[in-house]
């Protein structure tokens, strides 16, 4: 089939190497977010997938909004069988979403209708689930409620951050996402409607979001740090400074105030409402990431401070 592939991040960047090998399929062009600003000097990037199709000598659309009249033209003019669809990070309008024949297929990396929305594997470990997933879909109008093709799924382990577990959901993702290709164009494979009980919502975890609360009990706090790990980052506030915070571990047997601090030559507590965590990295603002105990052996925390 010739394909239009949407998609920006790396984590879309296993599905488009997939695509581009596959000898079933020619991508024909990309569609990828406008050019941002990142790293320390803010320079001006192009997306991980606009990389890749370029180093590949693939045509790269970068639209403001895919419903502007010129990509929708240009579009057309590619003829599209299809266009799969990976955090591509836009909304589609109706206009785009009728051009390819076999529309657009979406790889979500959830168990839909799990955890509909922007950050899905997040709330996946938020929530402590036991199984996470990618599911492919038709893409409709409604949010990530189009009829399923396939499913994968994938042990979550108790030491998964959001990007370790996104990783590998990537990687098997993008095995599905062309078997589902495959079977779509065999005819093969049929599109059926997802069940109606079960429909949870996962928005965008922000940055006020990602403020670890020392009054949860231990295993909250654990689940909170490790979903916002890499993204947005989990924090706290020492001495009026927030401390980015590394995943941790549960140390039971000791008991704490909820925030405070314990320091020791080999190990940083914290109290939490239940049994306290230990903390690994951290990063003070505006220097390296470090070891809680190289921190601490810096600020040397006092006798009863804590984190707010």
């Amino acid at each position: 089939m010739r394909l239009v592939f949407a998609g920006t991040p790396e984590t879309a960047l296993p599905s488009l190497r997939a695509l581009i090998d596959s000898p079933r399929h020619e991508v024909v062009a990309v569609v990828t977010r406008p050019d941002a600003q990142s790293g320390r000097g803010r320079k001006v990037h192009p997306s991980p997938v606009a990389e890749l199709a370029e180093e590949s000598g693939i045509e790269v659309l970068r639209p403001p909004k895919a419903g502007d009249p010129g990509f929708l033209d240009r579009l057309r003019a590619l003829e599209p069988d299809c266009c799969p669809v990976v955090a591509y990070g836009a909304l589609l309008p109706q206009a785009a979403l009728d051009i390819p024949r076999h529309g657009w297929i979406n790889l979500h990396f959830s168990i839909l209708p799990a955890w509909r929305g922007a950050a899905p594997v997040q709330h996946t470990i938020l929530h402590g689930d036991e199984i996470g997933g990618a599911t492919t879909f038709q893409i409709v109008k409604e949010l990530d409620a189009g009829p399923v093709y396939g499913v994968v799924t994938e042990e979550i382990r108790t030491s998964d951050t959001s990007g370790a577990l996104l990783e590998r959901l990537s990687v098997s993702g993008a095995e599905l996402l062309v078997a589902t290709l495959d079977g779509v164009e065999d005819g093969t494979l049929e599109a059926r409607p997802q069940p109606a009980d079960g429909v949870t919502i996962a928005p965008k975890i922000t940055v006020a979001d990602a403020q670890v609360d020392w009054t949860k009990p231990a295993v909250h706090v654990d689940r909170l740090i490790r979903a916002c790990t890499p993204a947005p980052g989990a924090w706290s506030e020492f001495r009026g400074q927030r401390l980015k915070l590394g995943p941790v571990r549960p140390a039971p047997g000791e008991r704490l105030p909820a925030g405070e601090i314990a320091a020791s030559k080999a190990k940083v507590l914290v109290g939490t409402a239940t049994d306290p965590v230990e903390l690994g990295e951290v990063q003070p603002q505006g220097k390296r990431m470090m070891s809680a105990v190289e921190w601490a052996r810096g600020v040397r925390p006092e006798g009863k401070e804590i984190f707010k």
